[in-house]
């Protein structure tokens, strides 16, 4: 009986903790990760959400670059925020490309476009103080069939991280909302896969043709 009451108590305090810690198990996973292989110094960091942790093949489809992917299904740019000593730190990359903002939309319905804004310039401004040379790299939100009814927030998100990159240094925006619409404005379903949210390998190909231009060209393996 007590052995079976410490593994309930030991069971309870693991999910408190997990709920606690949202992604906590992903950010245990990159720290195992970084801790058997250091991180390559000087390469090219993604950082975001599903959009970026479910492209499998992002280093094949770079292949004169060194890719490494911490991006965490689920989140948001407060998560970004929330590990960026876990996440980002551990690295020192010559630039970072970032895929995130979603999903700050989609967990509430009252969060505004100028908020998402303001949660991108502090991530911005946490890159920047941690690694002032470092290029910063922003995919702008897709057109998601599943999140259609969020496209007006998609778009002023967009223009707004657009327009507050276009004032800073060092820095692109890299946009994938047009390409990924039919000739209706409405958006291709042929690059998602059933869930509507997600991509497939065309998809991800229309992705790769828009980010190589703005990958810095140091970055080949040796």
């Amino acid at each position: 009986m007590i052995k079976r009451f410490y593994a309930i108590l030991l069971l309870l305090l693991v999910t408190i903790t997990s709920f606690g810690q949202p992604f906590i198990n992903d950010i245990n996973r990159f720290k195992e990760i970084d801790k058997e292989n250091p991180p390559h110094q000087n390469a090219i960091l993604f950082i975001g959400s599903s959009s970026f942790t479910m492209w499998h093949d992002v280093q094949e489809q770079f292949p004169e670059h060194t890719i490494i992917n911490r991006a965490f299904g689920g989140s948001t740019l407060e998560d970004q925020i929330r590990y960026f000593d876990d996440v980002v730190l551990p690295h020192n990359p010559k630039q970072i490309v970032i895929y995130c903002g979603e999903n700050d939309f989609a967990s509430n319905d009252t969060i505004s476009a100028n908020l998402v804004i303001q949660r991108f310039v502090k991530l911005y401004n946490l890159i920047t103080i941690s690694f002032p040379d470092v290029k910063i790299s922003y995919v702008s939100m897709k057109p998601s069939p599943s999140r259609w009814h969020l496209a007006k927030k998609f778009t002023i998100g967009n223009k707004g991280i657009q327009k507050f990159l276009e004032s800073k240094p060092n820095t692109s925006y890299i946009s994938v909302w047009d390409e990924m619409l039919l000739d209706s404005g409405l958006p291709n379903l042929s690059f998602f896969l059933d869930d509507l949210l997600h991509m497939n390998a065309k998809g991800y190909k229309i992705w790769q043709r828009a980010i190589l231009p703005h990958l810095i060209k140091q970055h080949k393996k040796q």
